[in-house]
This record gives structure tokens, C-alpha cells and sequence, in this order.
């Protein structure tokens, strides 16, 4: 728990991207020990994006042991979306995979075919896959760097979502992951933050356009989180102090996101929307 979480200096390592929550020392908390549901999300039906790991593992173990369903898109880290289905099937509710790259804008109207063919309608969307990387200066970012890091977390979201639309009833909620970055930019991440600042632009503008038919529309903003992103794309020195700089001393742990994700996606949520809640470990946004 949280009186438990590691503060830096952790220990030195590196992954390739997208990394892998299992090779990830110390270990992320995503709540599968402790997280315990209600019934708030009982008989709901979602999607998750990048849950095999991170966020989106603490995301799924929660939509599940709160009775919902789960399909869990990734993109090829086969390990982590295993056991995570696993849990979600432990705790009794049917978890779906679907392996590839939602840079194809057909791969990501696939997500949406199997979700239907598997539970015939969406409640809940969570667009949470993300890739970046750190460059020290933005000649060094390449054309194909700049398009995947666009397609990823921009165009795959605007796909994903336009295709789930016409399966979500009245009182569904669509859940974006942005980032403080969008608030608080950092030189190193110009790419990364130019998506998650045009994240809370959609969402904004998502909700303005959907609350008419009854569909809500928000996105959370972590700050400093401890899931694979971070050895896989970020210098050894820096890993080793993640999450220092935030007024809390330490990385935030997925299952801290979690809880959060839950309250979007229920009725306790039903006048939120349009709101971008931060999770930063006392970095305030404005």
C-alpha cells in the first residue's frame, strides 16, 4: 500500500519499448493484491487500451472486480496480457485480447468488431495506450518518430472512439489518459506532449459534442507514474530518480490511477464530464 511505496534512488535498469511490467524492479502496484470491488461497474462491457500493463493493468483489474467485462488491447507484450486477463477472470468476469498496432486505423476498428462480437454493446472506453520518447533537442526527433508517437496517442483514440460510438448507450462514458506534460511541458518531451495537450482538447470537445446522447467524456492526467514507459524510454540516470521531483518524493503506482478511472466510468460520475483530473502526486494543474 501506500505507506509502503518505494522512493528513489531505484534500482538502475532498461527495457526496449513497450517494456514489460515483469522485468520492472521493484514491481508496479496495479492493486491485484489489494484493490476490492463493490458492484459500481456491475454488468458493464469495456475496452481498455494498453491493458496488459500500467495503467491500463490497474484499470482492467478494477473495471473487473467492480463486474465488469474487459477487453484488453495491446500490442504484442503477450506475457503481461495474459496474466492480466487472468486476474480479470479470476475475479469472474470474461476478459477478451486483442494483440496489434493501433497506429492501423483498421486494427483499431477490429477492437471494436470483437468487443461487439463478444458483448454486444460498449459502456465504457478507456483510450489509454501510449508510446514517447526523450530527445535532447527536436532535430533529433525523426518524421517516423513524430507520426508514431501522433498515431499512437492522437489518431488511434479519435479512431477507437468513432468506431465504438455507434455501439454505446445512453449513460456511457469514454475515459482519456493525458498527462501533466500538458500543463507543465517539458523540452524533452515534445512530441508526447503535443498529443497529450490535443488529448484534453478532444476530450473537451468530445464531451461538448456527446452530452446530448447521454455519453460522458473524461480524461485523467497522471503525472509520475511507475509503469514501462519509463525504463523503456527514459535515460538509466533518470529512472533511477523517477518521481523525485514531485512534492510527494515518489512515483505514483497504477493502482493509485485506478479508483479514479472506476468513478469516471460510474453512475457516481453521471454530471462529470469535460473534466481533466489530475493525478500528480501534489503537482497542481490549472
Amino acid at each position: 500500500m501506500s505507506s509502503d511505496y518505494p522512493f528513489p534512488p531505484l534500482p538502475e535498469q532498461k527495457q526496449s519499448l513497450p517494456g514489460s511490467f515483469l522485468a520492472m524492479d521493484p514491481r508496479p502496484d496495479h492493486g491485484e493484491d489489494h484493490y476490492r470491488g463493490s458492484g459500481r461497474l456491475a454488468g458493464k462491457k469495456a475496452i481498455i487500451t494498453g491493458g496488459d500493463s500500467g495503467i491500463g493493468r490497474a484499470v482492467a483489474i478494477a473495471y473487473a472486480r467492480e463486474g465488469a467485462d474487459v477487453v484488453i488491447a495491446y500490442l504484442d507484450e503477450h506475457e503481461d496480457a495474459q496474466d492480466t486477463a487472468r486476474l480479470v477472470q479470476e475475479a469472474g468476469q470474461q476478459a477478451v485480447l486483442v494483440a496489434g498496432d493501433i497506429t492501423d486505423a483498421a486494427h483499431c476498428r477490429e477492437i471494436v468488431r470483437q468487443a461487439m462480437q463478444s458483448f454486444g454493446r460498449i459502456d465504457i472506453l478507456v483510450n489509454n495506450a501510449a508510446f514517447q520518447q526523450l530527445r535532447e533537442a527536436v532535430v533529433d526527433i525523426t518524421d517516423d518518430e513524430f507520426d508514431r508517437t501522433m498515431k499512437t496517442n492522437v489518431y488511434a483514440m479519435f479512431h477507437i472512439t468513432k468506431a465504438a460510438l455507434a455501439h454505446m448507450p445512453k449513460g456511457s462514458a469514454i475515459i482519456n489518459t493525458a498527462s501533466i506534460n500538458a500543463d507543465r511541458p517539458k523540452a524533452m518531451f515534445v512530441a508526447y506532449t503535443t498529443t497529450k495537450a490535443a488529448i484534453v482538447g478532444f476530450t473537451g470537445s468530445l464531451a461538448t459534442a456527446l452530452a446530448e446522447k447521454g455519453i460522458r467524456c473524461n480524461s485523467v492526467a497522471p503525472g509520475s507514474i511507475w509503469t514501462p514507459l519509463i525504463p523503456a524510454s527514459m535515460p538509466v540516470d533518470q529512472v533511477k530518480q523517477f518521481g523525485g521531483e514531485t512534492p510527494m518524493k515518489r512515483a505514483g503506482q497504477p493502482a493509485e490511477l485506478a479508483p479514479v478511472y472506476v468513478m469516471l466510468a460510474s453512475e457516481e460520475a453521471s454530471y462529470i464530464s469535460g473534466a481533466n483530473v489530475a493525478v500528480t502526486g501534489g503537482n497542481a494543474i490549472i
